[in-house]
């Protein structure tokens, strides 16, 4: 059965009730809709009603408990898409339908759990498992929305929402009957701003340039300053930035054309810091494939990434070479090979823009096919500086780099320390696997700043506890869901759920955001679309375009926002075990542009 929000902070036991006037152009032209359609001015309310609910829910297919005959009984609706019109005319069918449909055999209760009841008649007490309980009454030409509710459920600010929300589906209905309700907003222009503007980060100004143009400024600041370290290999800026400038110069010598995907497999080493800063500086587009993903799965992924070039390294080519077979159209070219062909050192100057696609992750494919996400320069940029600034990284930071390559948080480790005059320790795969080495990896190196998941932070406070050293207050530790702590305290004592709590809090140019063509949605329902990023971060369905068709025409979605391009069709509302709260106390919620 569809489900109320939980949406007060003080919850109370007991009952109270809310009552908002229909406006008298509205009523009277609820009364002209019903007559025009042959149906029951409840059959209206009803229909707002299903609206209302699919809105809070997130479902199309919603449930309501309909009072008859002193009988409740379970009330199907849908908010297909529709016309406002068919949809009263769907609302008005469950009355002569119900001896028919509510019978047990049909999968209803004699007594249904209902928390929403719609009471045409009367206004009875709330059920024992009721929450809301709505009717319509009319008093000569006056129409009236009277709402019956539970303290403990919603407080006064929530129910005068809700009533809201069915006034404003009951002005869209008189307004345009015949228009599609799918894409049409319930949310007040209060509520909107709100939205829009009172639960946003302050604004972070970006410079105007590139990624790859901001090292170069870093590169001619201190070249000669260790930018990168994995194993006993260091490379200063002055090195990596020469490495890269020839890579790309490669790059350009094969036809690399603005926003050209190419791909690096390597491993996770100096190399792989050289190839993607020389894809950047091509003008091209980074796409990450780990060199040990099955061979269907790199071909699938170059495929649909309309990729025709690979930059890889000996002993990374196993699977790349049998996908590689499937795919004549697609080159590979060793970094070394592309290094000794002595193409110049210099900074190549290639125009780049702010919204010119700079990299493309795939997902895991947990959920089904494999997706792209598309992020442009800007969106890339607005992303490290925000992990500069959360973190406080600053000049002369070592950051470590522990991220597989195709997840997101690779590249910000990868390159975040270059914009600021800091150093990556690129920190070998090996060392990872053996939490005693990894410990020393990172205690040798003097990171400043480490991320990792939570499960591989367990396995590190469980180590440090067997084998406890002095803290090293100066390091801040991440486990991957946004709760940052400093290593002397984090490191030797476990992350608490207050912390967590207390990074739930609006970050910079944080805005939300809502598929297109459908309607925002009230704050706090369950499956509210969620994303970050200040500048464009391009999103679209995993699979293969039409032959010689091009990736990008068809987008599903574009976000605006903070950090981590991110779209959750169903997210959590909160950590779990943390009670409910309305939607006035979520700090973090984004927002179409």
């Amino acid at each position: 059965m569809t489900t109320i929000p939980r949406w007060t902070l003080a919850p109370l036991a007991g009952e109270a009730v809310h009552d908002a006037a229909v406006p008298a152009a509205v009523a009277a032209g609820l009364r002209r809709l019903a007559d025009e359609a042959g149906v029951p001015i409840t059959a209206v309310l009803l229909a707002a009603h299903a609206k209302v609910l699919a809105a809070l829910s997130g479902e199309r297919e919603v449930v309501t408990g309909y009072v008859r005959g002193g009988r409740m009984l379970p009330c199907p609706l849908t908010t297909a898409p529709a016309t406002w019109r068919e949809l009263v005319v769907a609302a008005a069918r469950p009355e002569s339908h119900f001896p028919d449909v509510c019978r047990p055999e049909n999968g209803f209760p004699d007594t249904p759990r209902l928390e929403t009841l719609f009471d045409p008649a009367g206004d009875g007490p709330l059920s024992e498992d009721a929450v809301l309980r709505l009717r319509l009454w009319t008093d000569g030409d006056d129409v009236v929305l009277h709402l019956r509710y539970r303290t403990d459920v919603l407080d006064t600010h929530a129910a005068a929402r809700i009533a809201g929300y069915h006034l404003r589906a009951l002005e869209l209905i008189v307004a345009n009957p015949d228009a599609e309700h799918g894409p049409q907003s319930l949310l007040s222009a209060e509520e909107l701003r709100f939205q829009l503007d009172g639960l946003a980060g302050p604004r972070r100004e970006l410079p105007d340039r590139r990624l790859h143009e901001l090292v170069e400024d870093r590169v001619r600041c201190h070249p000669d300053a260790v930018a990168a370290v994995h194993g006993s290999r260091q490379w200063s800026y002055r090195e990596l930035n020469a490495r890269a400038n020839r890579l790309g110069r490669a790059l350009q010598a094969r036809g690399l054309r603005r926003e050209g995907v190419v791909a690096v497999v390597t491993e996770r080493n100096l190399d792989w810091m050289a190839a993607v800063l020389a894809i950047f500086k091509a003008g091209g587009v980074y796409l990450p494939i780990e060199p040990h993903f099955p061979a269907d799965r790199i071909a699938t992924t170059l495929s649909r990434a309309d990729c025709t070039l690979v930059l890889t390294e000996p002993g990374s080519t196993t699977t790349l070479d049998k996908a590689l077979d499937e795919l004549p159209g697609v080159a590979r070219l060793l970094i070394d090979d592309a290094l000794a062909e002595g193409h110049a050192d210099g900074d190549l100057g290639v125009p780049v823009a702010a919204d010119q696609l700079a990299y493309i992750y795939f997902t895991s494919g947990s959920t089904g096919e494999p997706k792209g996400a598309m992020c442009e320069h800007a969106g890339m940029l607005n992303h490290l500086q925000a992990k500069i600034d959360d973190l406080g990284i600053a000049e002369g930071e070592v950051i470590a780099q522990v991220a597989p390559q195709c997840f997101d948080i690779s590249l910000w480790q990868l390159v975040s320390a270059l914009l600021v005059g800091g150093r990556t320790v690129l920190v070998e795969q090996d060392a990872i696997l053996d939490a005693g080495r990894f410990v020393d990896t990172i205690d040798d190196a003097r990171v400043g700043v480490l991320q990792v998941v939570p499960s591989y932070l367990e396995v590190l406070l469980s180590f440090l506890e067997q084998h406890p050293r002095a803290p090293r207050p100066a390091l801040r530790v991440g486990h991957g869901r946004g709760a940052e702590g400093r290593a002397g305290t984090a490191l030797l004592r476990r992350p608490t759920r207050d912390h967590a709590r207390q990074r739930l809090r609006p970050d910079r140019d944080l805005r939300r955001h809502e598929p297109r063509g459908h309607a925002r949605t009230p704050d706090g329902r369950p499956d509210a679309a969620r994303a970050g990023g200040a500048e464009r971060v391009r999103a679209r369905r995993g699979r293969a375009p039409e032959p010689g068709a091009a990736w990008r025409p068809r987008l599903d979605r574009v976000l605006r926002g903070l950090c981590r391009p991110r779209l959750r069709q169903r997210p959590r509302a909160h950590p779990p075990g943390l009670p409910d709260r309305p939607p006035s106390a979520r700090p973090a919620v984004v927002q179409r542009r």
